[in-house]
């Protein structure tokens, strides 16, 4: 603590100047305080000329409505808890992630245009971070098996909103995409394209995405008659991806067709194909689920599975603010569709 601070020489702080309240604003603007706060809450019946001058003072007075107030009328804190459940091991990591980081954004702003905001809670054990805050619910994108984050918010009875593995239970909703059924349209493009030994490398995770992805795989290949080839990624991040890209390439049966689930960097799985004699799409047919722009730069641009994070952002902030404000009224879950977007690295040139 320095002198000034502790008042034992030295200038003082200025004063902090006083909040502006309702009633100021009413002043200055030669309106009632009921026509005011009417004009600022978008309600009543008033002239575009009135509500706009109590909007222009209420601005340029630096006008802010008293959240403690608003919040004991409304019942909320209009605050929402959001965990990446498949990164408890490096909780910020999903930040780098093209996928999370479009879906954690676009949730942000889906949650904000609804006058909610997002606070962002590490993967884990969450009851030090999440017991003490008024959260109204917790959004919980892509939880592992069993995962006690949302066995513990369900227990505490504070709302839960995560992918379709809650189903049926109380106090959850969900929004998720058919993970079975966008494996199958990019097998069966794939197929079609003259693909016999298809490949998958998928991340070593028990989310449920995931391991549908799997078994759809599975189920695939035993009903074409077609060889399984599966390789894990050790963990998440462009190296050990790239690494596991490498070990189903240099495989006993060469793949001539590639699914990355895992997430990379595009150019990367192409230049590992190239490092190992690979071309593409002559030699070896490239997919990957990816939301980075980078695909569609390379060269072959690289066909890409789109889980459509910002239209699950949408539609998930949608269902949970009216699942909040107007109870069970609505569907508990909701399915959104993938697109695959056909480019280069998955058409045979000849």
């Amino acid at each position: 603590m320095t002198k000034a601070a502790s008042g034992r020489g030295g200038p003082s702080s200025p004063p902090t100047p006083p909040r502006v309240r309702l009633v100021d604003v009413a002043r200055e603007a030669g309106l009632s305080k009921t026509t005011v706060s009417a004009a600022l809450n978008g309600t009543g019946r008033l002239s575009p000329a009135v509500r706009e001058k109590a909007r222009e003072t209420a601005r340029r007075m630096g006008y802010r409505p008293n959240a403690t107030a608003r919040q004991l009328r409304a019942g909320r804190a209009r605050l929402i808890g959001y965990v990446v459940g498949e990164f408890s091991g490096a909780p910020w990591a999903f930040l780098e992630s093209p996928y999370f980081a479009q879906l954690t954004s676009a949730t942000a702003a889906a949650a904000l245009k609804r006058g909610y905001a997002l606070v962002l809670l590490p993967a884990g054990e969450l009851h030090g971070e999440w017991a003490d805050l008024p959260l109204d619910a917790v959004i919980v994108a892509d939880p592992v098996a069993d995962d006690r984050i949302v066995e513990d918010l369900l227990a505490a009875r504070i709302p839960v909103f995560t992918d379709r593995s809650v189903e049926g239970r109380p106090g959850a909703h969900w929004v998720d995409v058919d993970a079975a059924a966008a494996v199958r349209e990019t097998l069966d493009h794939l197929k079609a394209q003259g693909a016999r030994r298809p490949a998958l490398v998928l991340p070593d995770s028990t989310t449920r995405f995931h391991v549908a992805v799997l078994d759809a795989y599975r189920e695939w290949s035993a009903a074409q008659e077609l060889p399984e080839q599966v390789v894990l990624a050790a963990a998440a991040g462009n190296g050990p991806v790239v690494q596991a890209v490498e070990d189903a390439l240099t495989g006993a049966d060469r793949p001539d067709a590639l699914l990355v689930v895992a997430e990379v960097s595009p150019p990367l799985v192409l230049e590992a194909a190239r490092r190992h004699g690979y071309d593409v799409p002559d030699d070896l047919l490239l997919v990957c689920v990816s939301e980075d722009t980078t695909a569609v730069h390379t060269q072959p641009p690289v066909t890409t599975l789109s889980l459509g994070p910002r239209e699950v952002a949408e539609a998930g902030i949608e269902l949970l603010v009216a699942a909040l404000e107007e109870g069970q009224a609505g569907p508990a879950g909701v399915l959104v569709p993938t697109r695959l977007q056909v480019r280069a690295s998955s058409l045979r040139t000849s």
